[in-house]
């Protein structure tokens, strides 16, 4: 069954390219597209994505608030952020609202397929350089607040592959495990982070420095 996708972006040659990009994949359609996201909910009640594209900067509603939006009736569906912002306040920002991921729109047409279905499989895609931001813009936890989750060696590894964005499939096949022995680790990894899902978990990752 293909992934459902549906896109909110104020310029028109944004929706359309997306639109182009996802026409020649087999697994991906592209269900709505939007100049506002003032009427997500309705939009998410009726077309039910699998996944949503959010710009950043548009007129009504932001892409930020419009994640907030969304969170209040939907916590589940992935949003991946599409934008040209890659300064620390929009990043930060975006991700405390319940983004899922962020690419910088100039990488779009290399990274958007791979990164639909990394989120459905439970990745956490982001462009290199906005991952890199966001491991430095939290503040560095104590070695004390570290040890208090106990994670082991396997546990962290994988955790560090969460952090990159990786799938399941592609946690399995880096560390040589299989996909039912990453969810075995991974829900481990859940509960002693005390959180309930892969985007929580790298939050918590990247602000206590754990990986």
């Amino acid at each position: 069954m293909a992934i459902r996708v549906l896109a909110y972006d104020d310029n028109d040659l944004i929706r359309n390219s997306v639109k182009l990009l996802l026409e020649v994949e087999t697994d991906i359609e592209l269900s709505g597209s939007f100049s506002s996201a003032l009427s997500i909910i309705s939009d998410v009640e009726y077309l039910k994505p699998d996944v949503i594209l959010m710009d950043v900067d548009m007129p009504e509603i932001n892409g930020v608030e419009a994640v907030k939006l969304l969170r209040t009736k939907f916590d589940s569906i992935p949003v991946i952020m599409l934008t040209v912002f890659d300064d620390n306040d929009t990043i930060f920002n975006a991700v405390c609202a319940g983004a899922t991921g962020y690419i910088l729109k100039q990488h779009v047409t290399e990274e958007l397929a791979s990164a639909l279905r990394m989120v459905i499989n439970g990745g956490a895609p982001m462009t290199g350089s906005i991952a890199k931001k966001i491991l430095f813009m939290l503040p560095v936890a104590t070695t004390r607040d570290q040890e208090t989750y106990n994670l082991t060696e396997k546990e962290t590894e994988i955790l560090k592959c969460l952090v990159k964005g990786f799938s399941y499939k592609m946690i399995s096949h880096e560390i040589g495990i299989s996909i039912d022995t990453v969810r075995f680790h991974i829900k481990k990894i859940y509960d002693k982070l005390h959180v309930h899902s892969a985007t929580e978990a790298v939050s918590k990752a990247i602000k206590n420095r754990l990986v």
